[in-house]
């Protein structure tokens, strides 16, 4: 079992619970439910599948977990409110249909026939009731248990470990259309043999009901639930951070082979529209969920979502790439640098490329057509998912891409593609790091990729109100050939003063197609204004930090990393030895300072920090812009604090990243402690 670092996830937190909970009940004699008295196994259909013919797409809907929990607002006026928003809002249009109810539905006991009855505060009309309602609007209703004695949630609501062809015919009998079986309170008993058991008995039913397996990736379902469920996860919970988000997304991708019509890898739900990643975060969200076919179940509450948050749930484009019939999950082409290059086949022949960056600078990302397996061509269209705009290109697949973002092209070997203007690629060169009051230089390109000439082709860069900015080379040309860019240097100046910090520049270039289109394209960058470090140095955690990224909760200045929320943390201690200066953080983690070229050493003294007890592997890696400079190696918690120190002298920026140590995340706490650099 992997236990995440005090995760206060229902999954997380209750595994630790029902594996206890197994032993306990063990050592005192209980007699733990056999499998239920059952009529013939029904059999797999041919194929090996779950045989239902059921979820030939992922499925779309809503899941009340990540946005409520089990707190009271979640209830059947909720429910019957979020079917009539999807109705309202256009969902159900979109392609959302299930309107999924997960923990803390039902009463803490079953009654005296040993059936499940609803809450009666939350449901007091039941369960029948909510789905009739549901059924009304066009849509279909999904229900929760555990295959377990108890449910996840800390009540201990009745599982249906021993009760399972009761259970799902009575979810049947009341008209529920999917099920979500989660893992809690198993007993120990194989979890091929239980989610089997309600395989049958759902089938024994005869009602069409989607079968979900959340058994958390524990026991490799994807080498064997498709002969049993339409989905399973692979992962443990997701929440809402970047961190979680990435972390499953990097679990989740190497799993395409076991994906396809009718059986899905679930890398859970969604969390967009929740409040604790960016717009840019959850657009990348959706769009990494949507190359990887799976399930899209919206986590966040429809009720008080943000116009943004609809348009991403609703973006038909991509919600297409997520549904095509062909059933294919995308495969990394390249990952290099943070640098994700995922590509998709469609039904129709034509690929879908998805160029992600998982760092926290802007980031060119490229590949071609024939990289994403289309043939040969003169010439391909290309459709850019987000922007919903349609350009030609020789082949050449290219983009600057925000951090945290996410740039969507679907890609095709379209005989029209003369019709269209030529794709351009705007980029900047180099970091933009600008002290205030000094000028910086910053070079930009506007390339054509495409087959046609880019006519009239001009530039122009922008930034906030009061910075100066002007050009020192040309900022047209007359015509762009396939390949050809528009390279113009450029003088930035921030006012005096200017706070450090992360401010927008924005690259536009105009131009025209052959047949005189005209077309205008932009491409936003993050400039950070900085702060050159003090003479001589000093603690380096001091410093303005450029980018910090990390693997559960903030980066800590000066103390542990703790728990998920922002000052939560413990002194630094390593092998018992307290520290007073230096960065609490969690692998995966970088953090990344500007030097300016005037500093010569980084010092620190590492280790896995001592408030996760006997847990936790790492290795820490010092970068000197693009290098590295100096790495540890792997340290554990039974380690003593080690001496790290990196020759940095010239780079402009200085990275510290600490990783997993190669046995994947769990509770790697780790330490940059009395971190010092020399200037």
């Amino acid at each position: 079992m992997r236990h995440l670092p005090s995760r206060t996830t229902r999954t997380s937190r209750h595994r630790v619970i029902g594996a206890l909970t197994a032993g306990l009940l063990c050592a005192a004699g209980v007699t733990v439910p056999a499998a239920a008295q059952s009529p013939d196994p029904v059999p797999a259909a041919a194929g090996g599948r779950a045989g239902n013919g059921l979820a030939l797409t992922p499925p779309m809907g809503f899941n009340n977990w990540n946005s409520t929990h089990c707190r009271a607002e979640f209830n059947e006026e909720m429910v019957k409110g979020i079917a009539d928003i999807f109705v309202e809002k256009g969902l159900r249009e979109a392609g959302y249909e299930f309107v999924n109810l997960d923990d803390c539905w039902a009463k803490p006991q079953r009654n005296a026939d040993g059936k499940l009855e609803a809450d009666p505060v939350r449901f007091p009309n039941g369960i029948e009731a909510v789905a009739d309602y549901v059924h009304s609007k066009g849509l279909k209703l999904g229900i929760y248990t555990s295959a377990g004695t108890k449910t996840c949630d800390s009540v201990g609501l009745p599982g249906a470990l021993g009760h399972e062809y009761s259970d799902a015919q009575q979810f049947a009998d009341w008209g529920v259309d999917y099920l979500k079986y989660d893992n809690c309170n198993n007993q120990g008993v194989d979890a091929k043999e239980r989610y089997t058991t309600m395989r049958d008995a759902l089938a024994a039913t005869g009602r069409p009901i989607v079968y979900s397996i959340c058994e958390w990736g524990q026991n490799k379902p994807w080498e064997w639930a498709a002969e049993l469920g339409n989905l399973w996860r692979t992962t443990g919970d997701i929440n809402d951070s970047w961190s979680s988000m990435l972390s499953i997304m990097k679990q989740n991708l190497p799993l395409a082979a076991a994906a396809g019509p009718g059986h899905w890898n679930d890398p859970d739900m969604l969390e967009v529209g929740n409040g604790g990643m960016t717009d840019t975060e959850y657009r990348t969200h959706f769009s990494m969920w949507s190359v990887m076919a799976a399930p899209l179940l919206i986590g966040s509450d429809l009720r008080t979502a943000t116009a943004e948050t609809y348009r991403i749930l609703s973006n038909q484009e991509v919600i297409a790439v997520d549904q095509d019939p062909l059933g294919k999950q995308g495969v990394v082409l390249s990952s290099e640098g943070g640098r994700w290059v995922v590509a998709k086949e469609m039904q129709d022949g034509s690929r879908v490329v998805a160029l992600f960056n998982e760092t926290g600078s802007a980031q060119r990302i490229s590949t071609t057509a024939a990289a994403a397996g289309l043939p040969a061509a003169d010439a391909y269209t290309v459709r850019d998912l987000w922007a919903h705009t349609t350009r030609n290109t020789a082949g050449g697949l290219s983009a600057t891409v925000p951090p945290h973002g996410t740039v969507m092209l679907r890609v095709a070997a379209d005989s029209r593609w003369a019709a269209y203007p030529p794709a351009v690629e705007l980029a900047l060169e180099g970091s933009p790091l600008v002290e205030a009051g000094r000028t910086a230089r910053l070079t930009t390109t506007v390339t054509d990729l495409g087959r046609t000439p880019a006519v009239k082709a001009s530039a122009a860069l922008t930034g906030p109100t009061g910075w100066r900015i002007a050009a020192d080379s040309a900022t047209t040309a007359p015509a762009l050939p396939t390949g050809g860019a528009l390279t113009t240097r450029w003088r930035v100046t921030a006012p005096p003063g200017t706070a450090t910090g992360t401010y927008d520049l924005t690259l536009t270039a105009q131009y025209r197609s052959p047949t005189g289109q005209r077309v205008r394209s932009s491409v936003p960058f993050q400039a950070h204004v900085v702060v050159a470090p003090p003479a001589g140095g000093g603690y380096l955690g001091d410093l303005p930090q450029l980018t910090a990224s990390n693997g559960y909760g903030p980066v800590e200045k000066d103390t542990s990393n703790g728990e998920s929320a922002a000052g939560d943390g413990h002194p630094l201690t390593i092998g018992g030895e307290v520290y007073a200066k230096g960065l609490g953080v969690h692998a995966a983690s970088a953090v990344e300072y500007y030097t300016g070229g005037g500093c010569a050493t980084v010092t620190a003294r590492v280790g896995v920090d001592d408030e996760k007890g006997a847990k936790g592997s790492v290795a820490f890696e010092i970068w000197a812009d693009g290098t590295k400079a100096a790495s540890t190696g792997v340290l554990t918690n039974a380690m003593a604090a080690q001496p790290v120190s990196a020759d940095v002298s010239g780079a402009q920026v200085v990275r510290l990243v600490v990783t997993d140590g190669g046995d994947g995340v769990d509770s790697d706490h780790a330490d940059w402690a009395d971190l010092r650099i020399t200037c």
